[in-house]
């Protein structure tokens, strides 16, 4: 450890020396740049007698050395472009840390892509395989359901029109002799013809074959749960609703004895309608498709029961779709904007490279050697040419002129320090 601190500190000491040395370096350079300038004004000057259109050329001569010198030094270019360096740096450790964020939101998406397409399989094979996902439903649930529907639809049609008939047949229609069993039950008008007697009536029988649905539907509810009190309960509705049907069938075969028996005949009793065969075919015409209709309504309530787990399952895997399809949509938003933003950043670094690669001409450092060659012409003017004062100073003047107009130019009477020639590549 000691070891390595005692690298450390004299690679430190090491660099700061390089940098020292390179400052004298450059000073020493620019003092002497500074009198080369100054000696090649003078030299300039006296071959050319001063002359101001002379000195415009010159200026443009000593300009285009300036900048190839500029280019060819490679430690002060390095000193000029160490920003863009900088920047180009940060940008590409930015683009690295962007492309693995990308990599990790792409992975995200595949694996929100591969979820959906499960679901969704898991959908389509729900109803044939409802086990495979844990759920505890039977095959087909659906075809039987349906099954059981259409079943049940013409049954429920049967017993409301035996009901309507029996009820209106039992308690308000009046019997003709001529009248049998089937004309005694069946009854096309009876309907109307209970709402022609009355309102009451009308309801009674209107409603009668719901109170004998209703019925089923408890025995339904209370066959779920298998317990003593729920049996004692279904067995006691089933009695009821067999002594409701005896109770219309008395009261028909009632009214048909009535039509038929002589002076000598007994009082209709409930031992006389035991030996009826007329009235136990009303019974089983009603209670045995009573029963009928209650197993047939049991099997769908089940099957709807085994449907609705199913659904319940497909519901709950949907409602995940939407969930991961909105997760995604945010996520390839989100990569989106990565995507954007990593090529603007690329279009940074390329433009960097061009500043990199391109040339820093230090135009207000130029204005220092530009100044020193004019003080160079003009010494040779004083010095060299024979005239009068004047006319040195009229010359004086004409070329301080073209030396402005020279450096407005070059752009050194601007704020900025530098003057940039880009790569092309």
């Amino acid at each position: 450890m000691l070891r390595k601190l005692k690298d450390l500190v004299q690679t430190t000491v090491v660099d700061e020396s390089q940098e020292k040395e390179n400052t004298r370096v450059i000073n020493l350079d620019e003092r002497e740049r500074k009198q080369t300038y100054h000696e090649a004004g003078f030299r300039d000057s006296t071959r050319n007698f001063g002359d101001k259109t002379a000195l415009h050329i010159c200026l443009q001569a000593i300009y285009a050395k300036f900048q190839n010198e500029e280019k060819e030094n490679e430690l002060k270019q390095d000193k000029y472009n160490e920003p863009y360096y900088l920047e180009k740096a940060e940008k590409e450790t930015e683009i690295k840390t962007k492309s693995v964020v990308i990599d990790n939101f792409n992975e995200k998406i595949e694996k929100r892509k591969t979820a959906i397409e499960n679901l969704k399989n898991e959908i389509a094979d729900l109803p044939n395989n409802p086990e495979k996902y844990g759920i505890d439903a039977k095959k087909g649930a659906s075809v039987k359901f349906w099954i059981g529907i259409i079943l049940l639809i013409p049954i429920t049609l049967y017993l409301i029109t035996f009901y309507v008939s029996t009820a209106y047949s039992a308690f308000f229609k009046k019997f003709e002799i001529g009248d049998g069993l089937i004309q005694s039950i069946l009854d096309a008008n009876a309907f109307s013809k209970a709402w022609q007697d009355g309102p009451l009536e009308g309801m009674f029988v209107t409603f009668i074959p719901f109170v004998f649905m209703g019925l089923g539907f408890l025995i339904h509810m209370f066959s779920e749960v298998k317990n003593t009190t729920n049996i004692v309960k279904v067995v006691s509705l089933f009695i009821v609703t067999f002594v409701f049907d005896a109770i219309l069938a008395y009261q028909i075969e009632n009214n048909l004895y009535d039509l038929t028996k002589s002076i000598d005949s007994p009082e209709f009793t409930l031992a006389i309608a035991f030996q009826k065969v007329a009235f136990w075919g009303i019974i089983f015409a009603g209670f045995i498709v009573y029963i009928i209709w209650g197993l047939v309504f049991d099997f769908v309530m089940r099957e709807h029961k085994e449907k609705d787990k199913i659904k319940m399952a497909v519901n709950e895997r949907t409602g995940k779709i939407k969930i991961e399809k909105e997760n995604l949509d945010t996520l390839e938003n989100k990569l989106h904007e990565l995507k954007e933003n990593m090529e603007t950043i690329k279009g940074r670094i390329q433009e960097l490279n061009r500043l990199i690669n391109g040339i820093i001409i230090p135009v207000k450092e130029y204005h220092l050697y530009a100044s020193e060659y004019m003080q160079g012409w003009i010494t040779s003017i004083n010095q060299n040419l024979h005239g009068s004062l004047n006319k040195k100073q009229e010359l004086i003047f004409e070329c301080n002129e073209a030396y402005n107009v020279h450096i407005d130019e070059v752009g050194s009477n601007n704020d900025f320090q530098h003057r940039i020639f880009l790569s092309q590549s």
